[in-house]
């Protein structure tokens, strides 16, 4: 990648910071910055994408292999080609289109490539921002194409709080024609599972920023327990997936989570542990008339006549490290909607039309 860019976008200063990982042959993850001068220093447009994408999943519900890249008609077939690959090589245009045409841009800019955003970003972004903080400066405008809708009209400034969390049910094993003998761990953690509906009304706010505007309950995985019908199962496995609108403190949340779990041990003898696969404290929000928002609805307005609207969402990107550290990142591209999915796919048009974009902002006298 980064013999590529060198080539290609010729940078005027091009660096790889490796993040240490020892679990990786060559024990490093890599991550690429690549800065174009500008007019200007005053502060660097950045655009931020990820290099590494998810597994496939079921091969069987793919119409051909995820890792070859396939074109049809207007579209991209491929595991990663819209997250994050098109974002990626949208941004890479925007800047070769400066480079080829000798066009030099009123700020400078700079792209980064990072490392394992699908798997928590310690070895990409977040290394970038705790060992090499000097790369960014709060006069920066921070884009990072990694969430969208199929018309680009919105722009995302905040996200939810992230709460998952597993719930390990211990009763007592027992035959099935027998129940009294035993404690039903199953039956605990569906009871539980009923109560914790309920934070619903507890945590009942609303935000017309969010798409939904509440914050949500859902419960999702369960692992397997017994194997025949006639066992009553001592033991239990559930999950719950929790987005929580960042009014609330997911200290709070867990108050009340905490006071169902000793309601539902007291109520059918069982010991239940609280596990968190993930738990994120919803960033500060970026604010909607910070320059980069402003940057991109000038942009969608002079180049599509269409005016973005700042809105949360209740997933997570990578901006939520930004505005932690106190950068005003917006997420915003225009997308098909299929990351994850089989057969997942990207509009070569909106690779094209969203490298107008970009360019566009690079050429915006901030």
């Amino acid at each position: 990648m980064k013999d590529w860019v060198s080539q290609h976008l010729r940078p005027d200063d091009l660096q790889e910071y490796r993040a240490p990982d020892p679990r990786v042959s060559y024990g490093y993850r890599p991550n690429l910055v690549a800065m174009f001068n500008g007019q200007a220093d005053k502060r660097t447009v950045w655009i931020m994408t990820h290099l590494d994408v998810v597994p496939p999943g079921d091969l069987s519900k793919w119409t051909g292999d995820p890792w070859t890249v396939r074109v049809v008609d207007n579209k991209l077939i491929g595991r990663g080609v819209e997250d994050n690959q098109q974002g990626l090589v949208s941004s890479v245009f925007a800047v070769k289109a400066y480079r080829d045409l000798n066009l030099t841009p009123p700020n400078r800019v700079g792209l980064v490539f990072v490392a394992d955003e699908e798997t928590g970003s310690q070895h990409g972004i977040q290394y970038l921002l705790t060992q090499h903080p000097h790369l960014f400066s709060r006069d920066d405008l921070i884009l990072i194409p990694d969430a969208g809708d199929t018309k680009g009209t919105m722009i995302e400034v905040a996200e939810k709080s992230i709460l998952w969390l597993r719930f390990h049910t211990l009763g007592k094993q027992t035959h099935g024609s027998v129940p009294e003998s035993g404690r039903n761990a199953h039956k605990a953690a569906s009871y539980l599972a009923v109560r914790l509906d309920t934070l619903h009304k507890k945590f009942s706010k609303r935000d017309p920023m969010f798409s939904p505007p509440i914050s949500t309950f859902e419960p999702t995985k369960r692992e397997a327990n017994v194997p025949n019908v006639n066992t009553i199962p001592g033991e239990d496995v559930m999950y719950f997936d929790c987005r929580v609108l960042p009014h609330y403190k997911i200290t709070e949340v867990m108050k009340v989570v905490k006071a169902l779990v000793k309601e539902t041990e007291k109520k059918f003898k069982v010991k239940i542990t609280i596990s968190f696969s993930q738990h994120d404290q919803a960033a500060p929000p970026t604010a909607p008339d910070a320059p980069v928002v402003q940057a991109i609805i000038r942009a969608m307005k002079d180049l599509r006549k269409k005016r973005p609207q700042p809105m949360g969402i209740g997933g997570g990107t990578v901006a939520a490290y930004f505005r932690r550290a106190g950068f005003p990142a917006a997420v915003w591209s225009t997308m098909a909607e299929t990351a994850h999915s089989p057969d997942e796919y990207c509009l070569i048009e909106n690779i094209l039309d969203d490298a107008k974009i970009f360019a566009h902002i690079f050429s915006q006298a901030l």
